[in-house]
Protein backbone atom coordinates (compact mmCIF):
# COMPACT_ATOMS: atom_id res chain seq x y z
CA UNK A 1 0.00 0.00 0.00
CA UNK A 2 1.34 3.42 -1.01
CA UNK A 3 0.82 6.58 1.01
CA UNK A 4 -1.18 9.21 -0.89
CA UNK A 5 0.67 12.22 -2.23
CA UNK A 6 -0.48 15.37 -0.48
CA UNK A 7 -1.49 17.02 -3.74
CA UNK A 8 -4.26 14.45 -4.14
CA UNK A 9 -6.51 14.62 -1.06
CA UNK A 10 -9.51 13.41 -3.04
CA UNK A 11 -8.26 9.83 -2.82
CA UNK A 12 -7.96 7.98 0.45
CA UNK A 13 -5.32 5.45 -0.45
CA UNK A 14 -4.11 3.38 -3.32
CA UNK A 15 -3.50 -0.35 -3.42
CA UNK A 16 -0.86 -1.81 -5.67
CA UNK A 17 -2.16 -2.93 -9.06
CA UNK A 18 -1.71 -6.67 -9.19
CA UNK A 19 -1.81 -8.80 -12.29
CA UNK A 20 -5.35 -10.04 -12.86
CA UNK A 21 -5.37 -13.27 -14.91
CA UNK A 22 -9.18 -13.17 -15.24
CA UNK A 23 -8.86 -10.02 -17.39
CA UNK A 24 -6.65 -11.96 -19.79
CA UNK A 25 -9.35 -14.63 -19.72
CA UNK A 26 -11.92 -11.97 -20.59
CA UNK A 27 -9.67 -10.85 -23.45
CA UNK A 28 -9.66 -14.45 -24.66
CA UNK A 29 -13.47 -14.53 -24.80
CA UNK A 30 -13.47 -11.22 -26.69
CA UNK A 31 -10.91 -12.19 -29.32
CA UNK A 32 -12.33 -15.71 -29.87
CA UNK A 33 -15.77 -14.18 -30.39
CA UNK A 34 -14.46 -11.71 -32.97
CA UNK A 35 -12.47 -14.38 -34.83
CA UNK A 36 -15.38 -16.85 -35.03
CA UNK A 37 -17.67 -14.04 -36.19
CA UNK A 38 -15.31 -13.03 -39.00
CA UNK A 39 -14.68 -16.67 -39.94
CA UNK A 40 -18.43 -16.95 -40.67
CA UNK A 41 -18.61 -20.42 -39.13
CA UNK A 42 -22.07 -21.94 -39.39
CA UNK A 43 -23.81 -24.89 -37.76
CA UNK A 44 -26.85 -26.32 -39.56
CA UNK A 45 -26.73 -23.28 -41.88
CA UNK A 46 -27.01 -20.99 -38.87
CA UNK A 47 -24.17 -18.63 -38.07
CA UNK A 48 -22.79 -19.18 -34.59
CA UNK A 49 -21.79 -16.24 -32.40
CA UNK A 50 -23.80 -13.77 -34.49
CA UNK A 51 -22.84 -11.10 -31.99
CA UNK A 52 -19.15 -11.96 -31.98
CA UNK A 53 -18.30 -8.46 -33.18
CA UNK A 54 -19.19 -7.29 -29.64
CA UNK A 55 -15.82 -8.65 -28.56
CA UNK A 56 -14.43 -5.28 -29.69
CA UNK A 57 -16.74 -3.53 -27.22
CA UNK A 58 -15.39 -5.78 -24.45
CA UNK A 59 -11.86 -4.77 -25.46
CA UNK A 60 -12.84 -1.09 -25.22
CA UNK A 61 -14.02 -1.45 -21.63
CA UNK A 62 -10.90 -3.40 -20.63
CA UNK A 63 -8.63 -0.83 -22.32
CA UNK A 64 -10.42 2.08 -20.66
CA UNK A 65 -10.10 0.39 -17.28
CA UNK A 66 -6.40 -0.55 -17.48
CA UNK A 67 -5.23 2.70 -19.09
CA UNK A 68 -7.16 4.84 -16.61
CA UNK A 69 -5.80 2.78 -13.73
CA UNK A 70 -2.26 3.63 -14.85
CA UNK A 71 -3.11 7.32 -15.23
CA UNK A 72 -4.84 7.64 -11.87
CA UNK A 73 -2.11 5.65 -10.14
CA UNK A 74 0.60 7.97 -11.45
CA UNK A 75 -1.39 11.06 -10.54
CA UNK A 76 -1.96 9.84 -7.00
CA UNK A 77 1.52 8.53 -6.22
CA UNK A 78 3.48 11.39 -7.82
CA UNK A 79 1.01 14.26 -8.13
CA UNK A 80 1.93 14.58 -11.80
CA UNK A 81 1.76 12.65 -15.04
CA UNK A 82 4.67 11.86 -17.35
CA UNK A 83 3.36 11.68 -20.90
CA UNK A 84 6.68 10.30 -22.14
CA UNK A 85 6.39 7.18 -19.94
CA UNK A 86 2.75 6.69 -20.87
CA UNK A 87 3.29 6.89 -24.61
CA UNK A 88 6.44 4.79 -24.46
CA UNK A 89 4.35 1.98 -22.99
CA UNK A 90 1.71 2.43 -25.68
CA UNK A 91 4.29 2.47 -28.50
CA UNK A 92 6.07 -0.64 -27.20
CA UNK A 93 2.72 -2.41 -26.88
CA UNK A 94 1.01 -1.50 -30.14
CA UNK A 95 3.31 -0.44 -32.97
CA UNK A 96 5.85 -3.28 -33.47
CA UNK A 97 3.35 -6.09 -34.06
CA UNK A 98 1.16 -3.82 -36.19
CA UNK A 99 4.10 -3.03 -38.48
CA UNK A 100 4.99 -6.73 -38.68
CA UNK A 101 1.48 -7.65 -39.85
CA UNK A 102 1.52 -4.84 -42.41
CA UNK A 103 4.93 -5.83 -43.79
CA UNK A 104 3.83 -9.45 -44.01
CA UNK A 105 0.52 -8.60 -45.68
CA UNK A 106 1.75 -6.31 -48.44
CA UNK A 107 3.46 -8.99 -50.60
CA UNK A 108 0.38 -11.22 -50.32
CA UNK A 109 -1.83 -8.28 -51.30
CA UNK A 110 0.36 -7.80 -54.39
CA UNK A 111 -0.32 -11.39 -55.43
CA UNK A 112 -4.05 -11.75 -54.73
CA UNK A 113 -5.62 -8.29 -54.89
CA UNK A 114 -6.83 -6.42 -57.95
CA UNK A 115 -5.52 -2.88 -58.63
CA UNK A 116 -8.42 -1.10 -56.94
CA UNK A 117 -8.26 -3.37 -53.89
CA UNK A 118 -4.46 -2.97 -53.71
CA UNK A 119 -4.84 0.82 -53.68
CA UNK A 120 -7.47 0.46 -50.98
CA UNK A 121 -5.20 -1.62 -48.74
CA UNK A 122 -2.36 0.88 -49.26
CA UNK A 123 -4.61 3.76 -48.25
CA UNK A 124 -5.84 1.83 -45.22
CA UNK A 125 -2.26 0.99 -44.14
CA UNK A 126 -1.24 4.65 -44.37
CA UNK A 127 -4.30 5.73 -42.40
CA UNK A 128 -3.62 2.99 -39.83
CA UNK A 129 -0.06 4.26 -39.37
CA UNK A 130 -1.55 7.64 -38.52
CA UNK A 131 -4.27 6.02 -36.35
CA UNK A 132 -7.07 7.57 -38.36
CA UNK A 133 -8.24 4.45 -40.20
CA UNK A 134 -11.67 4.69 -38.56
CA UNK A 135 -12.11 8.10 -40.21
CA UNK A 136 -10.71 6.80 -43.51
CA UNK A 137 -13.09 3.82 -43.64
CA UNK A 138 -16.07 6.01 -42.80
CA UNK A 139 -15.37 8.51 -45.57
CA UNK A 140 -14.57 5.65 -47.96
CA UNK A 141 -18.14 4.47 -47.49
CA UNK A 142 -17.08 1.01 -46.27
CA UNK A 143 -19.55 -0.52 -43.83
CA UNK A 144 -17.90 -2.87 -41.33
CA UNK A 145 -20.62 -5.50 -41.64
CA UNK A 146 -21.13 -5.18 -45.39
CA UNK A 147 -20.02 -7.91 -47.79
CA UNK A 148 -17.33 -5.67 -49.24
CA UNK A 149 -15.86 -5.08 -45.79
CA UNK A 150 -14.81 -8.73 -45.59
CA UNK A 151 -12.36 -8.07 -48.43
CA UNK A 152 -10.57 -5.12 -46.80
CA UNK A 153 -7.55 -6.69 -44.99
CA UNK A 154 -7.05 -3.85 -42.49
CA UNK A 155 -10.64 -2.87 -41.82
CA UNK A 156 -10.26 -4.15 -38.25
CA UNK A 157 -7.69 -1.43 -37.48
CA UNK A 158 -10.56 1.03 -37.05
CA UNK A 159 -10.76 -0.09 -33.41
CA UNK A 160 -7.02 0.50 -32.87
CA UNK A 161 -7.46 4.02 -34.20
CA UNK A 162 -10.35 4.65 -31.81
CA UNK A 163 -8.23 3.44 -28.89
CA UNK A 164 -5.18 5.48 -29.93
CA UNK A 165 -7.29 8.61 -30.30
CA UNK A 166 -8.56 7.90 -26.80
CA UNK A 167 -5.00 7.44 -25.52
CA UNK A 168 -4.04 10.84 -26.95
CA UNK A 169 -7.04 12.90 -25.85
CA UNK A 170 -8.05 11.25 -22.57
CA UNK A 171 -4.82 11.81 -20.54
CA UNK A 172 -4.67 15.46 -21.64
CA UNK A 173 -8.31 15.99 -20.63
CA UNK A 174 -7.92 14.19 -17.30
CA UNK A 175 -4.75 16.12 -16.40
CA UNK A 176 -6.53 19.40 -17.13
CA UNK A 177 -9.57 18.44 -15.03
CA UNK A 178 -7.37 17.08 -12.23
CA UNK A 179 -5.40 20.31 -12.10
CA UNK A 180 -8.27 22.78 -12.15
CA UNK A 181 -11.44 20.86 -11.20
CA UNK A 182 -10.12 18.00 -9.08
CA UNK A 183 -13.20 17.70 -6.88
CA UNK A 184 -15.39 17.17 -9.93
CA UNK A 185 -13.28 14.57 -11.71
CA UNK A 186 -15.78 11.76 -11.16
CA UNK A 187 -18.65 14.01 -12.23
CA UNK A 188 -16.81 14.81 -15.46
CA UNK A 189 -16.34 11.10 -16.17
CA UNK A 190 -20.05 10.43 -15.64
CA UNK A 191 -21.05 13.39 -17.84
CA UNK A 192 -18.68 12.25 -20.63
CA UNK A 193 -20.18 8.78 -20.40
CA UNK A 194 -23.78 10.03 -20.57
CA UNK A 195 -23.14 12.48 -23.43
CA UNK A 196 -21.29 9.92 -25.55
CA UNK A 197 -23.87 7.22 -24.90
CA UNK A 198 -26.68 9.65 -25.74
CA UNK A 199 -25.00 10.52 -29.05
CA UNK A 200 -24.47 6.82 -29.73
CA UNK A 201 -28.12 6.12 -29.02
CA UNK A 202 -29.62 8.98 -31.01
CA UNK A 203 -27.30 8.76 -34.02
CA UNK A 204 -27.15 4.99 -34.53
CA UNK A 205 -30.38 4.78 -36.49
CA UNK A 206 -29.82 7.69 -38.87
CA UNK A 207 -26.00 7.57 -39.07
CA UNK A 208 -25.08 3.93 -38.30
CA UNK A 209 -21.69 3.99 -40.02
CA UNK A 210 -20.57 7.22 -38.35
CA UNK A 211 -21.80 5.96 -34.98
CA UNK A 212 -19.89 2.73 -35.46
CA UNK A 213 -16.53 4.26 -36.44
CA UNK A 214 -16.10 7.54 -34.57
CA UNK A 215 -14.57 8.16 -31.16
CA UNK A 216 -17.25 10.51 -29.81
CA UNK A 217 -19.91 7.78 -30.14
CA UNK A 218 -17.59 5.05 -28.85
CA UNK A 219 -15.79 6.73 -25.99
CA UNK A 220 -18.56 5.91 -23.50
CA UNK A 221 -17.45 2.26 -23.61
CA UNK A 222 -13.87 3.21 -22.76
CA UNK A 223 -15.03 5.64 -20.06
CA UNK A 224 -17.13 2.87 -18.51
CA UNK A 225 -13.80 1.21 -17.73
CA UNK A 226 -12.33 4.55 -16.63
CA UNK A 227 -15.11 5.01 -14.06
CA UNK A 228 -14.27 1.60 -12.59
CA UNK A 229 -10.60 2.56 -12.40
CA UNK A 230 -11.42 5.83 -10.67
CA UNK A 231 -13.57 4.10 -8.05
CA UNK A 232 -10.93 1.43 -7.46
CA UNK A 233 -8.24 4.06 -6.88
CA UNK A 234 -10.50 6.22 -4.73
CA UNK A 235 -11.62 3.41 -2.44
CA UNK A 236 -8.41 1.41 -2.65
CA UNK A 237 -10.18 -1.75 -3.73
CA UNK A 238 -12.99 -3.21 -5.79
CA UNK A 239 -16.06 -4.84 -4.28
CA UNK A 240 -15.48 -6.52 -0.90
CA UNK A 241 -19.02 -7.81 -0.56
CA UNK A 242 -18.61 -11.60 -0.61
CA UNK A 243 -22.25 -12.24 -1.42
CA UNK A 244 -22.21 -9.95 -4.47
CA UNK A 245 -18.78 -11.26 -5.47
CA UNK A 246 -20.10 -14.81 -5.48
CA UNK A 247 -23.02 -14.42 -7.90
CA UNK A 248 -22.73 -11.14 -9.82
CA UNK A 249 -19.76 -12.34 -11.96
CA UNK A 250 -22.01 -15.19 -13.10
CA UNK A 251 -24.62 -12.59 -14.11
CA UNK A 252 -21.92 -10.64 -15.94
CA UNK A 253 -20.77 -13.72 -17.84
CA UNK A 254 -24.39 -14.57 -18.74
CA UNK A 255 -24.96 -11.04 -20.11
CA UNK A 256 -21.82 -11.25 -22.27
CA UNK A 257 -22.60 -14.78 -23.47
CA UNK A 258 -26.21 -13.89 -24.30
CA UNK A 259 -25.08 -10.84 -26.30
CA UNK A 260 -22.47 -12.74 -28.29
CA UNK A 261 -24.77 -15.69 -29.01
CA UNK A 262 -28.04 -13.96 -29.89
CA UNK A 263 -27.38 -10.39 -31.00
CA UNK A 264 -26.56 -9.60 -34.62
CA UNK A 265 -25.48 -6.54 -36.63
CA UNK A 266 -28.98 -5.07 -36.29
CA UNK A 267 -28.10 -4.34 -32.65
CA UNK A 268 -27.22 -0.81 -33.74
CA UNK A 269 -30.92 -0.21 -34.25
CA UNK A 270 -31.70 0.09 -31.37
CA UNK A 271 -28.16 0.39 -30.05
CA UNK A 272 -29.18 0.45 -26.38
CA UNK A 273 -28.85 -3.36 -26.37
CA UNK A 274 -25.05 -2.97 -26.51
CA UNK A 275 -25.34 -1.74 -22.94
CA UNK A 276 -25.86 -5.36 -21.83
CA UNK A 277 -22.38 -6.29 -23.07
CA UNK A 278 -20.81 -3.26 -21.40
CA UNK A 279 -22.62 -3.88 -18.10
CA UNK A 280 -21.60 -7.56 -18.15
CA UNK A 281 -17.95 -6.62 -18.71
CA UNK A 282 -18.00 -3.99 -15.95
CA UNK A 283 -19.56 -6.47 -13.53
CA UNK A 284 -16.83 -9.03 -14.24
CA UNK A 285 -14.08 -6.45 -13.75
CA UNK A 286 -15.50 -5.02 -10.51
CA UNK A 287 -16.88 -8.08 -8.74
CA UNK A 288 -14.32 -10.69 -9.78
CA UNK A 289 -12.75 -11.30 -6.36
CA UNK A 290 -12.08 -13.98 -3.77
CA UNK A 291 -11.47 -16.73 -6.33
CA UNK A 292 -15.15 -17.08 -7.21
CA UNK A 293 -16.22 -19.61 -9.86
CA UNK A 294 -16.10 -17.20 -12.81
CA UNK A 295 -12.66 -15.93 -11.80
CA UNK A 296 -11.38 -19.51 -11.61
CA UNK A 297 -12.76 -20.24 -15.08
CA UNK A 298 -11.34 -17.09 -16.67
CA UNK A 299 -8.02 -17.60 -14.87
CA UNK A 300 -7.60 -21.06 -16.36
CA UNK A 301 -4.28 -21.46 -18.14
CA UNK A 302 -5.95 -21.95 -21.51
CA UNK A 303 -7.95 -18.70 -21.31
CA UNK A 304 -4.99 -16.77 -19.93
CA UNK A 305 -2.68 -18.05 -22.68
CA UNK A 306 -5.14 -16.98 -25.39
CA UNK A 307 -5.61 -13.65 -23.63
CA UNK A 308 -1.87 -13.01 -23.62
CA UNK A 309 -1.68 -13.40 -27.41
CA UNK A 310 -5.07 -11.71 -28.01
CA UNK A 311 -3.52 -8.59 -29.54
CA UNK A 312 -1.53 -10.63 -32.04
CA UNK A 313 -4.56 -12.81 -32.75
CA UNK A 314 -6.68 -9.74 -33.41
CA UNK A 315 -4.12 -8.15 -35.73
CA UNK A 316 -3.46 -11.30 -37.76
CA UNK A 317 -6.94 -12.77 -38.13
CA UNK A 318 -8.56 -10.20 -40.39
CA UNK A 319 -5.82 -10.01 -43.08
CA UNK A 320 -5.58 -13.82 -43.15
CA UNK A 321 -9.35 -14.27 -43.52
CA UNK A 322 -9.57 -11.43 -46.03
CA UNK A 323 -6.82 -12.81 -48.29
CA UNK A 324 -8.29 -16.30 -48.03
CA UNK A 325 -11.69 -14.95 -49.05
CA UNK A 326 -10.28 -12.84 -51.89
CA UNK A 327 -8.41 -15.81 -53.36
CA UNK A 328 -11.36 -18.14 -52.81
CA UNK A 329 -9.20 -20.87 -51.29
CA UNK A 330 -11.48 -21.52 -48.29
CA UNK A 331 -14.87 -21.06 -49.94
CA UNK A 332 -17.34 -23.61 -48.58
CA UNK A 333 -14.64 -25.69 -46.90
CA UNK A 334 -14.71 -26.13 -43.13
CA UNK A 335 -11.45 -28.11 -43.28
CA UNK A 336 -9.62 -25.26 -45.00
CA UNK A 337 -10.97 -22.84 -42.42
CA UNK A 338 -9.41 -25.06 -39.75
CA UNK A 339 -6.09 -24.82 -41.58
CA UNK A 340 -6.48 -21.03 -41.62
CA UNK A 341 -7.18 -21.14 -37.87
CA UNK A 342 -4.01 -23.16 -37.29
CA UNK A 343 -1.99 -20.70 -39.40
CA UNK A 344 -3.47 -17.82 -37.43
CA UNK A 345 -2.50 -19.47 -34.15
CA UNK A 346 1.08 -20.15 -35.30
CA UNK A 347 1.60 -16.60 -36.58
CA UNK A 348 0.12 -15.09 -33.42
CA UNK A 349 2.23 -17.16 -31.04
CA UNK A 350 5.35 -16.48 -33.12
CA UNK A 351 4.81 -12.72 -33.28
CA UNK A 352 3.99 -12.61 -29.55
CA UNK A 353 7.23 -14.28 -28.48
CA UNK A 354 9.53 -12.84 -31.17
CA UNK A 355 8.16 -9.31 -31.48
CA UNK A 356 5.45 -8.27 -29.03
CA UNK A 357 7.04 -9.58 -25.83
CA UNK A 358 10.66 -8.50 -26.57
CA UNK A 359 9.62 -4.96 -27.55
CA UNK A 360 7.68 -4.58 -24.31
CA UNK A 361 10.75 -5.59 -22.30
CA UNK A 362 12.28 -2.52 -20.67
CA UNK A 363 15.74 -3.98 -21.30
CA UNK A 364 15.22 -3.31 -25.00
CA UNK A 365 16.59 0.22 -25.43
CA UNK A 366 13.75 2.63 -26.27
CA UNK A 367 15.89 4.71 -28.68
CA UNK A 368 16.66 1.60 -30.70
CA UNK A 369 12.96 0.76 -30.74
CA UNK A 370 12.06 4.23 -32.05
CA UNK A 371 14.74 3.96 -34.76
CA UNK A 372 13.47 0.55 -35.89
CA UNK A 373 9.85 1.64 -35.88
CA UNK A 374 10.59 4.82 -37.85
CA UNK A 375 12.68 2.83 -40.34
CA UNK A 376 10.01 0.22 -41.07
CA UNK A 377 7.21 2.79 -40.98
CA UNK A 378 9.07 4.80 -43.61
CA UNK A 379 9.46 1.71 -45.80
CA UNK A 380 5.76 0.98 -45.52
CA UNK A 381 4.83 4.57 -46.25
CA UNK A 382 7.04 4.76 -49.36
CA UNK A 383 5.88 1.40 -50.74
CA UNK A 384 2.21 2.24 -50.29
CA UNK A 385 2.56 5.71 -51.78
CA UNK A 386 4.19 4.12 -54.84
CA UNK A 387 1.31 1.63 -55.13
CA UNK A 388 -1.21 4.47 -55.01
CA UNK A 389 0.75 6.58 -57.50
CA UNK A 390 1.01 3.61 -59.91
CA UNK A 391 -2.75 2.92 -59.66
CA UNK A 392 -2.27 -0.48 -58.06
CA UNK A 393 0.03 -1.73 -60.87
CA UNK A 394 -2.75 -2.87 -63.23
CA UNK A 395 -0.22 -4.50 -65.60
CA UNK A 396 -0.16 -7.47 -63.19
CA UNK A 397 -3.32 -8.65 -64.99
CA UNK A 398 -2.29 -7.85 -68.56
CA UNK A 399 -2.63 -11.52 -69.51
CA UNK A 400 -6.41 -11.14 -69.26
CA UNK A 401 -6.32 -9.07 -72.46
CA UNK A 402 -6.01 -12.46 -74.18
CA UNK A 403 -9.58 -13.11 -73.12
CA UNK A 404 -10.96 -9.71 -74.06
CA UNK A 405 -8.95 -6.55 -74.69
CA UNK A 406 -11.67 -4.48 -72.98
CA UNK A 407 -12.07 -6.86 -70.05
CA UNK A 408 -11.85 -5.33 -66.57
CA UNK A 409 -11.06 -7.79 -63.78
CA UNK A 410 -11.58 -5.17 -61.09
CA UNK A 411 -15.05 -5.91 -59.80
CA UNK A 412 -14.44 -3.73 -56.76
CA UNK A 413 -13.91 -0.77 -59.07
CA UNK A 414 -16.95 -1.71 -61.14
CA UNK A 415 -19.08 -2.03 -58.01
CA UNK A 416 -18.03 1.44 -56.89
CA UNK A 417 -18.83 3.01 -60.25
CA UNK A 418 -21.99 1.08 -61.15
CA UNK A 419 -24.44 3.54 -59.63
CA UNK A 420 -24.07 6.84 -57.82
CA UNK A 421 -25.43 7.67 -54.39
CA UNK A 422 -27.21 10.57 -56.05
CA UNK A 423 -29.34 7.97 -57.85
CA UNK A 424 -29.79 5.46 -55.03
CA UNK A 425 -30.68 8.10 -52.44
CA UNK A 426 -33.11 9.97 -54.70
CA UNK A 427 -36.42 10.36 -52.86
CA UNK A 428 -38.68 12.19 -55.34
CA UNK A 429 -39.55 11.96 -59.01
CA UNK A 430 -38.64 14.57 -61.61
CA UNK A 431 -41.52 16.64 -62.94
CA UNK A 432 -42.88 16.21 -66.46
CA UNK A 433 -41.55 12.67 -66.87
CA UNK A 434 -43.06 9.21 -66.82
CA UNK A 435 -42.35 8.02 -63.28
CA UNK A 436 -41.29 4.39 -62.92
CA UNK A 437 -41.07 2.94 -59.40
CA UNK A 438 -38.95 -0.21 -59.34
CA UNK A 439 -39.99 -2.40 -56.41
CA UNK A 440 -37.62 -5.25 -55.59
CA UNK A 441 -34.59 -6.64 -53.81
CA UNK A 442 -30.99 -6.45 -55.08
CA UNK A 443 -32.25 -7.54 -58.51
CA UNK A 444 -34.40 -4.41 -58.46
CA UNK A 445 -31.31 -2.36 -57.69
CA UNK A 446 -29.58 -3.95 -60.69
CA UNK A 447 -32.59 -3.13 -62.84
CA UNK A 448 -32.34 0.51 -61.74
CA UNK A 449 -28.68 0.41 -62.71
CA UNK A 450 -29.56 -0.89 -66.18
CA UNK A 451 -31.89 2.03 -66.87
CA UNK A 452 -29.77 4.79 -65.31
CA UNK A 453 -26.64 3.53 -67.11
CA UNK A 454 -28.52 3.90 -70.39
CA UNK A 455 -30.48 7.03 -69.57
CA UNK A 456 -30.01 8.44 -73.07
CA UNK A 457 -32.39 5.73 -74.29
CA UNK A 458 -35.02 6.60 -71.67
CA UNK A 459 -34.87 10.38 -71.53
CA UNK A 460 -38.62 10.73 -70.99
CA UNK A 461 -38.63 8.39 -67.97
CA UNK A 462 -37.55 8.78 -64.36
CA UNK A 463 -36.60 5.70 -62.32
CA UNK A 464 -36.45 5.17 -58.56
CA UNK A 465 -35.94 1.89 -56.68
CA UNK A 466 -37.47 0.88 -53.35
CA UNK A 467 -37.34 -2.37 -51.40
CA UNK A 468 -40.74 -1.67 -49.80
CA UNK A 469 -43.40 -4.05 -51.09
CA UNK A 470 -45.81 -4.34 -48.16
CA UNK A 471 -49.09 -2.63 -49.20
CA UNK A 472 -49.49 -1.25 -45.67
CA UNK A 473 -46.24 0.71 -46.09
CA UNK A 474 -46.89 1.69 -49.70
CA UNK A 475 -50.34 3.17 -49.24
CA UNK A 476 -49.01 6.47 -47.85
CA UNK A 477 -45.69 6.40 -49.71
CA UNK A 478 -45.21 9.50 -51.92
CA UNK A 479 -43.04 7.60 -54.41
CA UNK A 480 -45.77 5.03 -54.89
CA UNK A 481 -48.58 7.59 -55.11
CA UNK A 482 -46.67 9.68 -57.69
CA UNK A 483 -45.58 6.74 -59.84
CA UNK A 484 -47.10 6.03 -63.26
CA UNK A 485 -45.58 2.58 -63.70
CA UNK A 486 -44.59 0.00 -61.11
CA UNK A 487 -41.89 -2.43 -62.24
CA UNK A 488 -41.46 -5.55 -60.07
CA UNK A 489 -37.93 -6.96 -60.10
CA UNK A 490 -37.08 -9.71 -57.60
CA UNK A 491 -35.06 -12.86 -57.26
CA UNK A 492 -38.47 -14.52 -57.14
CA UNK A 493 -38.35 -17.03 -54.35
CA UNK A 494 -41.48 -19.13 -53.86
CA UNK A 495 -42.37 -17.04 -50.84
CA UNK A 496 -42.02 -13.78 -52.82
CA UNK A 497 -44.10 -15.09 -55.73
CA UNK A 498 -46.95 -16.16 -53.47
CA UNK A 499 -47.04 -12.90 -51.51
CA UNK A 500 -46.72 -10.63 -54.55
CA UNK A 501 -49.35 -12.46 -56.61
CA UNK A 502 -51.86 -12.63 -53.77
CA UNK A 503 -51.26 -9.30 -52.05
CA UNK A 504 -49.09 -6.80 -53.90
CA UNK A 505 -50.42 -7.01 -57.47
CA UNK A 506 -54.12 -6.75 -56.46
CA UNK A 507 -53.15 -3.71 -54.37
CA UNK A 508 -51.33 -2.11 -57.33
CA UNK A 509 -54.24 -2.74 -59.68
CA UNK A 510 -56.62 -1.27 -57.11
CA UNK A 511 -54.69 2.01 -57.37
CA UNK A 512 -54.72 1.86 -61.16
CA UNK A 513 -50.99 1.35 -61.56
CA UNK A 514 -49.54 -0.09 -64.74
CA UNK A 515 -47.59 -3.16 -63.59
CA UNK A 516 -44.54 -4.63 -65.33
CA UNK A 517 -42.93 -7.83 -64.07
CA UNK A 518 -39.27 -8.55 -64.77
CA UNK A 519 -37.81 -12.03 -64.52
CA UNK A 520 -34.87 -12.57 -62.20
CA UNK A 521 -31.38 -11.87 -63.53
CA UNK A 522 -28.91 -14.59 -64.41
CA UNK A 523 -26.74 -15.71 -61.50
CA UNK A 524 -23.34 -17.39 -61.70
CA UNK A 525 -21.64 -19.29 -58.94
CA UNK A 526 -18.17 -17.87 -58.33
CA UNK A 527 -15.80 -18.45 -55.45
CA UNK A 528 -14.59 -14.93 -54.92
CA UNK A 529 -15.86 -11.42 -55.42
CA UNK A 530 -12.82 -10.37 -57.40
CA UNK A 531 -13.22 -13.04 -60.07
CA UNK A 532 -16.04 -13.63 -62.52
CA UNK A 533 -17.03 -17.02 -63.92
CA UNK A 534 -14.73 -16.63 -66.92
CA UNK A 535 -11.81 -15.76 -64.63
CA UNK A 536 -12.38 -18.98 -62.74
CA UNK A 537 -12.26 -21.04 -65.94
CA UNK A 538 -9.33 -19.26 -67.60
CA UNK A 539 -7.12 -18.66 -64.57
CA UNK A 540 -7.80 -21.71 -62.45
Amino acid sequence: MVRVHQSAPLFKFYMKIDYRPEIDGLRAIAVISVIIYHAEIKFNNTEILKGGFLGVDIFFVISGYLISLLIFKELITTGKFLFSNFYERRIRRIIPTLLLVMLFSLPIAWIVLTPYALIEISESIISSLGFISNIYFYYSGIDYDAFEGLFIPFLHTWSLSVEEQFYILFPITIIFIYKFFRKYLFLFLVVFFILSFFMHLTMSKEFPSLTFYFLHTRIWELIAGSILAYLEVKFGCRSRNKVLNSFLPIIGLILISFSILFFDSNIFNPSILILLTIIGTCILIWFSNDNNLVKKILSHKLFVSIGLISYSLYLWHYPIFSFAKSSGIVSGSFEKKLIMAFLLFVLSVTSYFLVEKPFRNKKFNYRKIIFLLLFFSSILLILNLIIIKKNGFPHRFDNLSLVNKNYDIDNFKLAKSKISKKVTEKNSFTKDKINVLIIGDSHGSDTLNIFTSNNELFSSYDFIHTSIFDPKNLVNNDLFLNSDIVLLSFRWSKKDVSYILNNLIPFLKKYGKKVIISSNSNEYKVFSKIYTLIDNIVLF
